[in-house]
């Protein structure tokens, strides 16, 4: 039975890892709007606003346009509207319902459409390289010695082919199922990175407690 569920398992490991590269070489990975190339405009509104009000105005200007609203500046009295393009009109469109519901003095004119250009996802798993890279380097470490009556050398290659096997196929499983790459990517790929320790760790123990029965035979 055991023999069977370890099957099963390998052949859909596999099967997410082929269906993932094949998705990833076909269409990519997919990112929020606020990683993409699109358009954004910057608006001063000079009074603090609430987010679902404006979403509603750019529901009504962009339609069925994914949109993203940000409130910069230190008051949080501007917004940045980023979505995949912006006209002419609807920039107009958009100036015109904001000084309706705010009651501000607005210009079309004075508003520039700009190029929200996309970020790498190199770029945005930079900053954490170094740190998962220290990390991994001295758990991998304590493994050894730990499990040192394992053979070091097969519990460095097992743990590290454990980690890697398992974002590999969080890659996969985003890959298959469109999963946006951003903000929330960081604490997927940190709980992955923690399971496939819990997994190291088990197995390491269990054929650890082997070969003390063996010992007491």
């Amino acid at each position: 039975m055991k023999q069977k569920s370890t099957k099963i398992l390998v052949i859909l490991i596999a099967l997410i890892l082929i269906v993932g590269a094949i998705m990833i070489g076909v269409k990519g990975l997919a990112f929020e709007l606020k990683y993409q190339n699109g358009k954004q405009v910057e608006i001063d509104l000079g009074k603090e606003f609430d987010i679902k009000d404006m979403q509603a105005i750019t529901n009504e200007v962009f339609g069925k346009q994914a949109v993203l609203i940000e409130q910069i500046e230190v008051y949080k009295d501007a917004a940045n509207i980023i979505t995949t393009d912006i006209t002419e009109e609807q920039k107009a469109d958009l100036v015109t319902k904001i000084n309706e519901k705010y009651g501000t003095e607005l210009s079309a004119d004075n508003i520039t459409i700009e190029e929200h250009s996309k970020i790498r996802g190199r770029d945005l798993i930079k900053p954490y390289i170094a740190p998962f890279a220290i990390a991994t380097a001295i758990i991998l470490v304590y493994f050894m010695i730990r499990y040192y009556k394992l053979n070091p050398l097969k519990v460095l290659l097992k743990s590290a082919g454990i980690i890697v096997l398992a974002q590999l196929v969080l890659l996969g499983i985003m890959a298959i199922t469109r999963m946006q790459i951003g903000e929330l990517t960081i604490p997927f790929v940190l709980v992955v990175y923690v399971l496939s320790l819990l997994i190291s760790t088990k197995k390491f123990d269990d054929d650890l407690e082997k070969i003390k029965v063996e010992a007491k035979k």
